[in-house]
């Protein structure tokens, strides 16, 4: 299986940055699958689900959203916002010069999704959205945002483990193994001497803790047209069970799966999480 690792130059205010993104499978594939992080997470959140897809003989790209991972930081923290994200992602789009693509879309990247999906002339065939709506509770999003600005720095892996399986338990019951995996690809070397979170804390300035309101996306996916499926993790306090049902009512009519035993977010290690999404992305 082809994994190859690339950038792309985009533009922001205060000058151009670097885009990273990893390339699964055949180089070549018609309408390759987009797969995009969460807010502070990254590219290697897919690795397991872009492996099982490249399989099948599909493209697969999953960037690093600036700020995080490999991809450059913006000279100005107060760019941090989905204007950027989403001008970025269209020159992602561009470089590979495909008329559709497929979308996957984490937590964040499921928000840059729908918000895509939108837009006139969008260029998504289909949409696979992990535990995120058009509605967000704001209790929901200021515990996620409570410690977004903190920089801690972690002596070992070991150390930083244990903040992982504490920061992301809702992910749901992973093994050790993938615990270590995730944590390994989750930490940027310290230069001072181990490990510290890998993205920019700077991106915590498009948020105001104490000052979340509930954030209301109805319009938007009620423009949205591509076929649209959703996972939830059954215990998710982001997608209520009450919005996902809403959701197969109005906009793309989705498909609703809920992941048992995890909250925010379904971690798409396992088969039975994996399973639905090849299935969709290979629908006619």
């Amino acid at each position: 299986m082809r994994k190859d690792s690339f950038t792309v130059s985009c533009l922001s205010a205060g000058g151009f940055h670097e885009l990273a993104y990893l390339d699964f499978g055949p180089e070549h594939a018609a309408c390759p699958v987009i797969c995009v992080h969460g807010l502070t997470r990254n590219r290697h959140d897919f690795d397991t689900l872009a492996a099982r897809l490249a399989d099948t003989g599909r493209r697969v790209i999953c960037p690093d959203v600036v700020g995080r991972g490999a991809s450059g930081n913006l000279a100005d923290p107060r760019g941090y916002g989905y204007p950027q994200y989403l001008a970025d992602m269209a020159v992602l789009i561009g470089r590979l010069n495909c008329p559709q693509v497929d979308w996957v879309g984490t937590s964040m990247g499921g928000v840059i999704g729908m918000m895509l999906a939108a837009q006139a002339g969008m260029p998504i065939r289909r949409m696979v959205i992990n535990d995120i709506g058009p509605f967000i509770p704001a209790a929901a999003l200021e515990r996620i945002v409570e410690t977004l600005g903190a920089d801690p720095r972690f002596p070992d892996l070991s150390a930083a483990q244990a903040y992982y399986r504490k920061a992301h338990a809702t992910f749901g019951a992973l093994s050790d193994a993938q615990w270590r995996t995730l944590t390994e690809t989750s930490v940027r070397p310290d230069p001072a001497g181990g490990y510290r979170l890998g993205y920019d804390p700077g991106i915590a300035a498009a948020f105001k803790p104490g000052e979340m309101k509930d954030a209301d996306l109805w319009s938007l996916w009620d423009k949205i047209s591509c076929p649209t499926l959703v996972l939830r993790g059954a215990d998710s306090d982001l997608l209520l069970a009450e919005t996902a049902e809403d959701m197969t009512r109005r906009g793309p009519r989705a498909e609703v799966v809920t992941v048992p035993d995890c909250g925010h977010v379904p971690a798409l290690l396992d088969k039975s999480q994996t399973d639905p999404i090849l299935a969709w992305l290979a629908r006619d």
